[in-house]
């Protein structure tokens, strides 16, 4: 399955949160790519507070972040 992917690397904070909030408004499991760890522990704390899943990746400085509803 294809997800959808945002991709939000190199945008400061909170616009990676706001276009996570824009996917889940539209998609029940998306991606999102960030490059900074600032804007995964906010993407992260977003999910916890909504009750959403979510798997994070790193691979050379940049951050995949599967989002899923439970």
């Amino acid at each position: 399955m294809n997800l959808p992917v945002i991709d939000a690397r190199g945008l400061a904070c909170p616009e990676p949160v706001v276009l996570t909030q824009q996917a889940h408004r539209q998609h029940k499991q998306f991606a999102v790519l960030v490059d900074n760890k600032v804007a995964v522990q906010n993407i992260a704390r977003f999910c916890q507070n909504r009750g959403l899943a979510l798997t994070v990746t790193e691979e050379n400085g940049e951050y995949r972040l599967e989002i899923a509803a439970k």
